[in-house]
């Protein structure tokens, strides 16, 4: 079967690392059994990498876990297929270095790098949404020419550069590593549409999804580019439906509202528009939280940003991927509580029934023969 066959009939399958304390089996209530440990979390991307599953996401918050870079490097050469999906939070390492620390990356992966570009606030710091979207602008386009030019020669509001860009080449070719983004405000969706390769979608309605769809679509068509679209969620997949309702219910069982706004206002993106329209689509629910079938909104109750799970048997979870699947989206990242736990019994009732595909190796950012970059095999300056 050719690429494009691939891409049109199966799907990234990506699981979640919880590495910025986002792991428990009751939410709101800290188990420390579920900590966001080099222990508990290097487990779990090891075994989604022998499990089947294509990338993880590897995100980035300032609480108590882990730093996303450095966890990256030590897990990836522990790994053998999956990809990393690598948050990097625009303008907290000078763009140049981070240029090199990704090549670095990308390198020991020997091309199983993804990026996820976060345009969040600095940790003790606020800028408007437009100077923060101004400044990952600025951030990619230096990452941008490291990659595919020989100078770096970038003047903008907040970088004033000219280097050379050999330090900074990647392993992979025909464009660097790709780059995912997940974003509602219109600075982030034009930003989006200009530069990133992968539009990552928190659940909502079918119908809300095609409209962001649509809208991602007409927008980068003017930058003479095509997006590829993914959704991040939740997922609750047991034997039988009465099961997976009754587990959802009983994950929320612990929590208080007070502690769960306070869990929900730490993160970083709490006031974001993108949380707004969680929020807003749990507000719409019913008394059990579904907003529709096999779409329940109770995560949101104790979590910033994503806040919806596909809850249902492993068919209805199933058809409920498949039917994101049928409007475009071909990129998942799935996660559960407990996180290893939910690992195990997606790969065993859901997996099976994907086929999947790693989107280096689909888009051919992935050369077949080892690189001339000086990292592998370009000549030694």
């Amino acid at each position: 079967m050719n690429k494009k066959s691939i891409l049109n009939n199966g799907a990234e399958i990506s699981w979640f690392a919880p590495i910025c304390n986002g792991d428990d089996q009751f939410l709101g209530d800290h188990d420390p059994n579920y900590k966001s440990s080099w222990e508990n979390t290097s487990k779990i991307v090891l075994k989604a990498d022998e499990l089947g599953f294509r990338n993880i996401l590897c995100p980035s918050s300032y609480q108590v876990g882990q730093d996303t870079m450095t966890f990256a490097s030590a897990i990836a050469p522990l790994t053998k297929q999956i990809n990393l999906l690598t948050a990097i939070r625009c303008g907290e390492i000078h763009p140049p270095m981070l240029a090199r620390s990704i090549a670095t990356l990308d390198h020991i992966l020997k091309g199983r790098l993804t990026l996820n570009i976060i345009s969040s606030d600095l940790p003790g710091t606020s800028l408007s949404s437009e100077m923060r979207y101004q400044r990952s602008n600025e951030v990619i386009q230096i990452l941008k020419q490291g990659w595919n030019q020989d100078f770096i020669d970038f003047k903008g509001d907040f970088y004033n550069i000219n280097l050379p860009s050999d330090p900074v080449k990647p392993y992979q070719q025909n464009g660097g590593p790709l780059l995912y983004f997940g974003g509602y405000s219109p600075q982030g969706v034009e930003l989006c549409a200009q530069h990133c390769d992968v539009y990552l979608m928190w659940p909502e309605t079918i119908l809300n999804l095609i409209n962001h769809i649509e809208n991602l679509k007409m927008k980068s068509i003017k930058y003479n580019r095509e997006l590829q679209f993914g959704l991040r969620a939740h997922v609750i997949v047991r034997e039988t439906e009465d099961e997976a309702k009754e587990y959802a219910n009983k994950l929320i069982s612990h929590l208080k509202i007070d502690k769960g706004n306070e869990i929900r206002n730490r993160a970083l993106d709490s006031k974001s528009y993108g949380v707004s329209l969680q929020s807003e689509m749990r507000n719409q629910s019913d008394n059990e939280y579904y907003i529709e079938d096999n779409l329940w909104t109770g995560i949101g109750l104790a979590r910033s940003g994503c806040g919806s799970a596909i809850v249902g048997n492993p068919d209805q979870v199933y058809e409920k991927i498949k039917k994101y699947m049928d409007i475009g989206i071909r990129s998942f990242v799935l996660s559960g509580y407990p996180n290893s736990s939910e690992l195990d019994l997606f790969a065993k009732y859901v997996l099976p029934k994907i086929q999947t595909f790693s989107f280096p190796e689909i888009l051919n950012r992935i050369p077949k023969n080892i690189p001339l970059s000086p990292l592998a095999n370009g000549k030694r300056n």
